[in-house]
């Protein structure tokens, strides 16, 4: 129904604006419009990229898709494009690893105007069937509605996955072994509190992931290629806000450990190099060939007694790590390396160079080529940072960078990469300073990386403002999860928990 609703909403709307264009004033520059899409690139199997004039005074906007063969996509509207999507999927096949060149005209007051045209490159590259995230209001230490998400990439199909008003509680740290959703976790807070584990596209089962030997529950999942085991860190968060600060509230551990989950055996693997009271061990992820465990560490500061927090918080700064691990026998190695000194380190920026900064959000592509991350000035949860920015780092040669090319003034924070390892999605407040949006790039094989783009919307700028949530988390998913929402909440409702072990 509601498709059918919007489909006539927008002929009303081509209608209201059906003219041709013309006496129109030839324009130098190229349009301002929203978002903006002027020379990025894209996916050849993405959704159609609908605009609006970002001035929000054209009373019309129209648009002309040309190819060099002379094929051709036009849209008219009165508030946005709306192309169609059999014809815009048509026209990036035809052009696939090429470009196509679009040409806009907005009518005003004085007439029409028709802008400079810009061009957008069809990668050869595909990205994956869509994403999954959760939409939250940018809340600080409360909240309210929110739930788990899954969109199609190709279409504006959204779908709720779980969302808790089904039940009493939180619902956060979603993660898929390399996008499959046959194997999901899922961590639920609250007086329901559990982690929801899926194999092999089996049924759900809740599980209670705190044990006596272990600091806390078990969250910010990470599976390892073989699907037998899950990385997890375990924390004692607390948040607070800022008298006066442009960041306007922290989120920091007092205390965090690292612990992996054997699924086959039930059990978690422990080491006393990923278990150190001196040291915050955090965000865990494996590498592509699952041999090694890299995550982000912290010296712990003396105490954090009432009334220092402040002074404390902006010299805890997190190095980049890694230590050895055998999925044969589920053991540990020796010792641990690091791997970018960032507490120490200058590393290259847009303005020069940093010193004494911070990782957080570890992300190793999954042909085993790069590592993306997020450096901010301390701290790890840096979405909360408007310095915080994207970083690239070459497996192969160690050598680090910051992804200019996608970064902005504002806040570059969570991200993950396609099955490819072509793609990245990553959250961002570039649009507004306080929304985090979805933004994706490309990364070809040398590390060469495009101007980033919004996540397409039908109505861009209708979407974007009459949904006050933030996208948080996403990660891509290679097709829908299947997830039954439903039953998911009768177990959350249960009070059954499966219990797990520590292997000895």
């Amino acid at each position: 129904m509601k498709k059918i609703l919007y489909a006539l909403f927008s002929l009303l709307m081509l209608v209201a604006c059906d003219e041709n264009v013309k006496d129109a004033k030839q324009e130098t520059a190229q349009p301002d419009i929203y978002p903006d899409y002027i020379g990025v690139t894209i996916p050849v199997n993405i959704a159609p990229l609908n605009f609006c004039m970002a001035d929000e005074t054209a009373s019309c906007i129209d648009a002309v898709i040309t190819d060099r063969h002379g094929n051709t996509l036009h849209s008219q509207g009165e508030e946005s494009l709306d192309f169609d999507i059999d014809d815009w999927q048509t026209l990036l096949g035809q052009n696939r690893g090429d470009s196509v060149s679009v040409t806009v005209s907005a009518k005003y007051d004085d007439g029409w105007h028709t802008y400079r045209p810009f061009s957008i490159y069809v990668s050869p590259d595909s990205i994956d069937y869509g994403i999954c995230y959760r939409l939250i209001e940018p809340g600080y230490e409360v909240w309210s509605k929110m739930g788990i998400y899954e969109r199609d990439l190709s279409s504006f199909d959204e779908r709720a996955l779980i969302e808790n008003t089904q039940f009493e509680g939180c619902v956060n740290c979603h993660s898929f072994n390399r996008g499959n959703p046959a194997d999901m976790s899922l961590h639920i807070r609250g007086p329901h509190g559990a982690t929801l584990l899926r194999q092999k596209n089996g049924p759900l089962t809740a599980y209670n992931t705190k044990t006596d030997k272990t600091l806390g529950l078990c969250v910010y999942p990470y599976w390892h290629p073989s699907g037998r085991y899950i990385a997890y860190s375990t924390n004692t968060t607390r948040q607070l806000f800022h008298s006066a600060h442009p960041n306007r509230i922290e989120v920091f551990d007092e205390a965090s450990d690292l612990q992996v989950y054997d699924v086959e055996k039930n059990e978690l693997l422990l080491s006393p190099l990923l278990k150190q009271d001196s040291i915050f061990e955090t965000y865990p992820v494996f590498s592509a060939d699952g041999r090694s465990l890299y995550f982000c560490a912290a010296r712990s500061p003396l105490s954090f007694g009432e009334g220092k927090e402040v002074g404390l918080l902006d010299s805890i700064r997190y190095n980049l790590c890694r230590i050895d691990f055998d999925p044969e026998t589920g053991t540990f190695g020796d010792s641990i390396e690091t791997i970018i000194d960032a507490a120490h380190a200058s590393l290259s920026s847009g303005e020069g160079t940093r010193e004494g900064l911070s990782i957080s959000f570890p992300r190793p592509s999954y042909d085993g080529r790069f590592l993306c991350y997020t450096l901010s000035d301390y701290g790890q949860f840096s979405i909360w940072h408007h310095e915080a920015d994207l970083y690239l780092l070459d497996l192969s040669t160690r050598e680090s960078r910051p992804m200019t090319e996608a970064n902005s003034e504002d806040t570059e924070s969570f991200h993950n990469w396609s099955t490819n390892s072509r793609w990245m999605v990553f959250s961002s407040r570039r649009d507004d300073g306080l929304f985090t949006r979805p933004y994706f790039c490309h990364v070809d094989a040398k590390g060469n990386v495009t101007k980033a783009f919004m996540l397409p919307q039908r109505n861009p700028r209708r979407f974007y403002r009459d949904r006050f949530l933030s996208f948080n988390v996403p990660d891509f998913i290679i097709g829908p999860t299947r997830f039954d929402g439903h039953k998911a909440s009768a177990l959350i409702n249960d009070e059954y928990r499966k219990d797990i072990g520590v292997r000895k």
